[in-house]
């Protein structure tokens, strides 16, 4: 097999995995969420580096809704300069220091209602572990998204010794192998081929998908988001209009004394 074949048999075997495994997981996860969003609560998304794609795969999104929050943190995932300014080594720098995520924290008034969805392939770098500690002291739910055989297997980066998956009250296996990547070329000492874009987008629209089922389940009609490619569209500038007010009134409680 060529390697695009290899590639694609590998992350396709990666994805029904996924589903056959976790299918409980996410609809779990699913519950979780409409039950804070019915309430009035927010779901916020945090994932630096790589990560934070999958915050903003949730939202903002066509077919997303009002009720999740995607946290980017610029200085720890802008780096498409790689070297210079905005660069690489500055944010890989970041992840590791520790005290970082509570500062991150402290700039928001969390309702009773809110919740976490902490996002890494690893699970062990202090700024992850301290987003779900500190959501977790704050007595948040945390969702963790991560690839447990890697997170198992890898020891902490943080002082304490724990993990994401230690401060996780749900866990999702994004099913990666170690390292993420699944293809080996002779020539090349490391793997090409990283997988947890794929199975972490299907993971967020699965639970996107079950929620807003869920949602409308108990009676709660979502806003989403239209697709603004509709160029003329009333209907679609309208809505979007409307999908803008839903997430203003649902960010209220962060704001209120």
């Amino acid at each position: 097999m060529s390697a695009l074949d290899t590639y694609f048999e590998r992350t396709t075997a990666l994805v029904e995995s996924l589903y056959r495994n976790e299918r409980d997981n996410i609809v779990k996860a699913a519950e979780l969420c409409a039950d804070r969003i019915s309430k009035g609560g927010l779901i916020f998304l945090f994932g630096n580096g790589h990560s934070r794609m999958m915050c903003e795969e949730m939202t903002p999104r066509q077919g997303c809704y009002a009720g999740w929050v995607a946290m980017a943190e610029l200085a720890l995932s802008n780096h498409a300069n790689i070297i210079g300014m905005n660069g690489l080594r500055a944010p890989l720098h970041l992840e590791k220091y520790e005290g970082y995520s509570e500062e991150i924290l402290k700039g928001f008034k969390f309702g009773p209602n809110d919740a976490f969805i902490v996002i890494s392939t690893s699970g062990i770098r202090p700024v992850i572990v301290e987003m779900a500690a500190g959501a977790q002291r704050r007595g948040l739910p945390v969702i963790a998204i991560v690839a447990r055989k890697h997170c198992e297997n890898a020891p902490s980066g943080h002082s304490s010794g724990k993990k994401l998956i230690d401060y996780a009250d749900i866990v999702i296996d994004n099913q990666c192998p170690p390292g993420d990547c699944v293809v080996e070329l002779p020539g090349l000492e490391w793997r090409t081929g990283p997988t947890s874009t794929v199975t972490g987008g299907m993971i967020i629209n699965m639970l996107r998908c079950e929620t807003a089922e869920r949602l409308l389940a108990k009676g709660y009609k979502p806003v989403l988001l239209p697709s603004h490619q509709f160029v003329g569209n009333t209907s679609a500038a309208e809505q979007l209009d409307r999908f803008y007010e839903a997430y203003r009134v649902s960010l209220r409680h962060l704001y209120e004394e």
